[in-house]
């Protein structure tokens, strides 16, 4: 019999972790080379990971929700003639070995599982089989394999002591599961885990869970007699911990990860690095909005999505045309600007994971035919969560759409080493003064924030009047091309 182990790879450059969010496979299955088995969330993008070998599921090494580094073995898989009857009988010894011993000291219950190999995260458990969480054993269930009674009251588990049940024995339990801030919680309020009972999911242990173990915990000696201390002195201290459940439904936290935690860092790092500065303009896009439905009606673009920001993205390719000196970056390392010849036109786009800025490569050499297909595959991939790495690097200027959401403007802050980013604002129905006479008209707000570094002043404000021109007048798209 032959284990193979697959590891985490390098799904993005440079990357070093990624989060496993689901398995596709379980302990036992056969997989064949280049048959996808988990998704993994990266810093950058969502990325499904094909095994490369043929076999039968050994083990899951990791569950789903954990962050694991670069290089970790995630899975292992049996290969060979002995096929799925080997790993059949691998899959039981491998739960039974993970058990815990009979009546093991805490520090030498750890020691196998530390030298076989060390959990990623302080928290997180590492599954030597499968990622099915093995069921908690009874108290007296413990109590009767150990030998031993268990305690008959123990103050932090309220459940055991009202319901008259004996609590879980300390030596020899499973450990408690539980998150990292959990543990933290647990660990500043006195609280053992092992005694909390879990309401979790699959038996987690929440922080309501630590909060209500520590009010229980400070209930008996409320009510007995204080014989060691003043009740003034005591008061304060147990005061505190019984305010703590009241509060625990009153806020959420989310852990900020994957894609939220980056673009989190990049916005820190590029509001404090690049000195922004954003102007406006308000004009009139009438004709534009009419073009855009004589578009839609033109047989020759059938199939093809065709909205505003369609013609906004062509009026940015024309306006950096006109003044390309707007194309370029910044190399700190160098102190050089860096003037770019082609066009990687970025589309911001809100996704379940957050806010992603992919690009379209050589967006300056495309037809518009070819410019109204790359915008939609780009946003249904962006949807899908399925953009790559690739498609998120070595952009030159971005649009963001924040007008989809009824926004006038706002002041964008810049994707990280680019020049500029557009803000296309709400286009209303306004009244306007045109050709002498105040009409109803279709009006926007365009924002263009840059960096003061590459672009001064005269250029920014240049080349936000073009694409406001050519927008105003749209047959600038022909005329100034």
């Amino acid at each position: 019999m032959t284990i193979r182990e697959f590891k985490m790879p390098d799904v993005g450059e440079g990357l070093t972790e990624a989060e496993i969010l689901k398995w596709f496979v379980q302990p036992g299955d056969t997989v064949t080379d280049g048959q996808v088995v988990c998704e993994v969330e990266t810093a950058k993008a969502a990325v499904e990971l094909p095994i490369p070998f043929d076999g039968v599921v050994h083990a899951l090494l990791f569950e789903e929700g954990t962050t694991v580094d670069v290089g970790q073995v995630i899975i292992s898989v049996q290969t060979g003639p002995a096929g799925e009857e080997a790993a059949a009988a691998e899959v039981p010894a491998t739960v039974a070995a993970a058990a815990p011993a009979a009546a093991p000291a805490p520090a030498q219950a750890e020691e196998p599982a530390a030298a076989a190999r060390q959990p990623v995260l302080v928290g997180y458990g590492v599954s030597q089989a499968s990622t099915k969480r093995r069921p908690r054993k009874a108290a007296g269930d413990v109590a009767a394999q150990n030998g031993t009674a268990a305690p008959a009251v123990v103050p932090a588990q309220p459940a055991a002591a009202q319901n008259g049940t004996a609590a879980p024995a300390a030596a020899g339990a499973a450990r408690a599961l539980a998150k990292p801030p959990v543990r933290k919680l647990a660990k500043d309020l006195g609280i053992d885990l092992a005694t909390v009972v879990p309401t979790g999911d699959g038996g987690v242990v929440t922080r309501e869970d630590v909060h209500a173990a520590a009010a229980a915990a400070i209930a008996p000696q409320v009510a007995a007699p204080a014989a060691a201390a003043p009740a003034p002195v005591q008061a304060p201290a147990e005061v505190a911990p019984q305010a703590a459940p009241a509060q625990a439904g009153r806020e959420t936290r989310i852990p900020v990860k994957g894609v939220r935690k980056v673009t989190a860092q990049a916005m820190v790092g590029s509001a404090f690095t690049a000195p922004h500065v954003t102007e406006f303009i308000t004009f009139d896009v009438t004709r534009t909005m009419k073009l855009v439905q004589e578009l839609k009606e033109d047989p020759d673009l059938a199939g093809l999505r065709i909205n505003p920001l369609l013609l906004i993205a062509k009026a940015v390719l024309v306006a950096i045309r006109r003044n390309p000196d707007v194309n370029a970056s910044w190399d700190e390392a160098a102190q050089e600007i860096v003037l770019k010849h082609y066009v990687n036109l970025g589309i911001a786009a809100a996704t379940p994971r957050g806010l992603i800025v992919p690009n379209i490569k050589d967006a300056h050499a495309k037809t518009l035919r070819e410019l109204s297909e790359s915008l939609s595959d780009l946003v249904a991939t962006a949807r899908d969560g399925k953009t790559s790495p690739a498609d998120m690097q070595n952009g030159t200027l971005t649009l963001t759409n924040v007008g989809v959401f009824g926004v006038d403007t706002g002041t964008p802050i810049l994707n990280p080493g680019e020049s500029a980013i557009l803000a296309v604002g709400a286009i209303k129905l306004q009244p306007w003064v045109h050709k002498g006479k105040v009409k109803p008209r279709q009006v926007t707000t365009l924002a263009l924030s840059f960096d003061h570094r590459l672009i001064d002043g005269e250029l920014g404000s240049r080349f936000l009047a073009d694409i406001a021109a050519v927008l105003e007048h749209p047959r600038r798209l022909v005329t100034w091309a």
